[in-house]
């Protein structure tokens, strides 16, 4: 969960989100390497006084400022394809979830039970407990079991929606007629919040998402009361 005047991001709650932060770091690292040469070059070219003649024409300089950016790149482009290539895999999903976007709630369907559906609305700021979040609870949480691998379809039934959880490294477009597809593993148990991450209305900051991590004996009982209750 982030807290006030974070600067980072939240921390990562399953195996993709691990390997998104440690090529976060991996990159801002080259950038500020590279931010630094550049600026003690900047500095050294306005503060000295002193000449060379030959630097005016090197062969030897063209060639490596012409390869070493393209060394750079590649040690950026390897680890980011290898990630892109990690979040795309979905082998053998324990479960899948449908979820439906609609102005301003998200619609759960759990397409391995038969008739576990139900609807997520924000809880109003009147209606909140105490240690509730603001604009972040809803009435009804998606549950999921932790350590298991999760299928989650994605889709809209009227405008853009984005269907987006910081803390597992997911960011799906919900998009009316069409149904995209991501997984993820919820490597401990916990409570995650997300919000629509696309510009889909007035109330597009009322419609936040919650996950539920839990083990996968709570996650049978929670099951079985839903269906009982449908």
């Amino acid at each position: 969960m982030a807290h006030p005047t974070q600067l980072g991001f939240q921390d990562a709650a399953s195996p993709v989100m691990e390997e998104l932060l440690h090529f976060h770091d991996h990159a801002l690292m080259i950038v500020f390497l590279i931010s630094t040469f550049v600026l003690y070059i900047i500095i050294a070219m306005v503060s000295t006084k002193l000449t060379n003649k030959y630097i005016l024409d090197s062969q030897e300089i063209e060639i490596i400022w012409t390869v070493l950016p393209a060394v750079i790149l590649i040690l950026i482009a390897l680890p980011s394809l290898r990630i892109l290539y990690l979040m795309d895999e979905i082998n053998d999903p324990h479960l899948t979830i449908k979820a439906m976007g609609h102005q301003w709630y998200w619609t759960y369907e759990y397409t391995d039970y038969e008739d576990l559906e139900f609807d997520s609305y924000m809880i109003p700021t009147q209606d909140l407990s105490p240690g509730q979040f603001r604009l972040l609870e809803t009435d009804h949480r998606m549950v999921i079991p932790m350590d298991a691998p999760i299928r989650v379809l994605v889709s809209a039934e009227d405008v853009l929606h984005s269907w987006a959880i910081p803390a597992l490294g997911v960011k799906t477009d919900a998009v009316p007629g069409r149904l995209n597809q991501t997984a993820f593993i919820a490597s401990r148990p916990g409570v995650y919040y997300g919000q629509c991450s696309e510009i889909c209305g007035a109330n597009h900051s009322f419609m936040p998402i919650v996950i539920e991590a839990v083990p996968l004996k709570d996650f049978e009982n929670w099951s079985s009361l839903m269906l009982e209750d449908a």
